[in-house]
C-alpha cells in the first residue's frame, strides 16, 4: 500500500510514517517500480501497538530500543519483555494516580450535589405556599 493509504488507515500523516521511519520506528519500506513506499498491510498491527505505547507515555527512547530489538528478531524477547514489564508498572503507577485524581473530584463534585439538593429541599416549603395562595386565589 502507497503511503497515503497507510496514513488514512492508520491515524497518521504521511510526515509522521516518514519520520517515524527515519529514526528508527517504522522499518523502511520497500519501493515499488516508480520508487515509492509500498508498505504490507501487517504494519498497521506495528503502528497501532506503538500508538498504544505512546499513549500510556512510553518515552521515545524506549520506543525506539524496543523497535530495534524487534528488528533484530529472536533472542531478544527477553529484553523486550522486561521493558515492558517496567513500562506496564509505570503506566499502573499513572493509573494509581489518575484514580486518586478521579477520587478527589468525584468528592467534589458530590459536595456541590448536596449543596444544590440543600438548596432545592429549602426552597420546597416557599414553592409550595406560594402554589397554595394560588390555589385558594
Amino acid at each position: 500500500m502507497k503511503i497515503g493509504d497507510l496514513a488514512k488507515r492508520s491515524g497518521l500523516t504521511a510526515h509522521t510514517i516518514r519520520y517515524y521511519e527515519r529514526i528508527g520506528l517504522l522499518p523502511y519500506a520497500d519501493r515499488n517500480q516508480s520508487r515509492h513506499r509500498d508498505y504490507d498491510a501487517s504494519i498497521l498491527t506495528w503502528i497501532e501497538f506503538l500508538g498504544r505505547l505512546k499513549t500510556t507515555g512510553m518515552p521515545i527512547r524506549d520506543m525506539l530500543r524496543y523497535a530495534a530489538l524487534r528488528e533484530e528478531g529472536a533472542g531478544t524477547e527477553a529484553e523486550r519483555r522486561a521493558l515492558l514489564e517496567q513500562h506496564r508498572e509505570r503506566v499502573r503507577a499513572q493509573v494509581d494516580d489518575l484514580n486518586a485524581c478521579l477520587l478527589v473530584l468525584d468528592t467534589k463534585i458530590d459536595g456541590y450535589v448536596e449543596t444544590e439538593q440543600r438548596k432545592t429541599d429549602d426552597d420546597a416549603p416557599v414553592q409550595n405556599r406560594i402554589r397554595d395562595r394560588r390555589k385558594t386565589a
